[in-house]
């Protein structure tokens, strides 16, 4: 579908979006593919691999998010925006709520109104377990993130699609704790565990990628596509880079959770399970509803009681497979 049209993608420079265009490159011929971020540096950097001279779609747009008439003259001709643009890091959203907020919320609306008005086609937005029953900035922020991609299909008054893609941490991306736990390894240990109980939804940038390449085909507008994935315990990663390394608990910091959740019970009413991914439904919609098994009242989608584990040996395989030096062996 991507074939021929003008693709934007938000936050273009980051772990994802980098993967983004590698995957797109190799799979389709677009018009043009619109890189827009804020930092000429990684914009630099990231055409050193995807030149406009080799790829004559790259596009490198330099722009905030916040500024509704750079947006303006971004989105032009535009048929598709993948938004990935946020501002991430938990401790830096608690200590300058106001910027994060300016950039996760206040930036949604610009890209929502910006869109409509030029006639872009479909948005997908990236979002985060974090967003589900917030305890810190970062994820109320992306909570409201959500909630305004979803209503805009009921108020904009066109016939575009936004929908979300929500995941969970992603392995490799800039601020994982992977290079932090190696950095540590090779500095002879011990290894910092914030909580020998803490699990988390474990996906790769490519099946991030591919899930939300997928939503574009699929979304009829306001849902929000939640990939099945499995979860891993803290120790265990640290385990499989690590192995037999000693440990020292620290302590949860502030904001975080010992397990996510990426369907809370109360959404259990909206949600449907579509095999591979499940489906929050908006209350409001204009389409028919996707093919689905109504999961059960009260189901909650939590990386504590997840039926999907990655094991130390899968961890470290899956590690392997994404170019971290990791022990090929027990």
């Amino acid at each position: 579908m991507f074939n021929g049209k003008s693709i934007l993608i938000t936050g273009g420079t980051g772990s994802f979006g980098r993967k983004c265009v590698e995957i797109i490159l190799r799979r389709f011929t677009p018009k043009r593919l619109v890189i827009f971020s804020r930092d000429e540096l990684k914009q630099f950097e990231m055409a050193q691999t995807f030149s406009p001279e080799r790829y004559d779609c790259m596009r490198y747009f330099i722009g905030d998010v916040r500024d509704k008439e750079r947006l303006y003259r971004a989105f032009h001709g535009v048929d598709y925006i993948i938004h990935a643009a946020a501002l991430k890091q938990v401790p830096a959203a608690e200590y300058n709520p106001t910027e994060c907020i300016r950039t996760n919320v206040g930036g949604a609306e610009n890209i929502i109104n910006v869109a409509a008005d030029l006639g872009v086609k479909k948005l997908i937005a990236l979002s985060t377990d974090k967003a589900v029953s917030p305890v810190n900035l970062y994820g109320a922020t992306k909570l409201c993130s959500d909630k305004l991609f979803v209503a805009a299909n009921a108020f904009i008054g066109t016939d575009a699609v936004y929908s979300v893609v929500r995941y969970g941490n992603v392995m490799g991306s800039r601020g994982s704790v992977i290079p932090f736990f190696i950095k540590k390894r090779d500095e002879g240990g011990p290894i910092p565990i914030t909580d020998p109980r803490m699990t988390r939804f474990w996906i790769t940038l490519e099946q991030g990628v591919k899930m939300v390449l997928r939503a574009f085909e699929l979304a009829e507008g306001g849902e929000i596509f939640i990939p099945k994935i499995p979860s891993m315990r803290i120790t265990d990663l640290a385990e499989a880079i690590a192995p037999g390394l000693a440990t020292t608990i620290v302590g949860i910091r502030p904001g975080e959770k010992t397990h996510e959740c990426m369907i809370a019970a109360e959404d259990s009413r909206n949600a449907i399970d579509v095999g591979d991914y499940y489906v929050i439904n908006p209350d409001v919609r204009r389409y028919k509803e996707p093919e689905g098994v109504p999961v059960p009242e009260g189901f909650e989608y939590n990386s504590g009681t997840n039926m999907q584990w990655l094991t130390v040996e899968a961890l470290r395989a899956t590690l392997r497979e994404q170019g971290f030096a990791v022990p090929r062996e027990l």
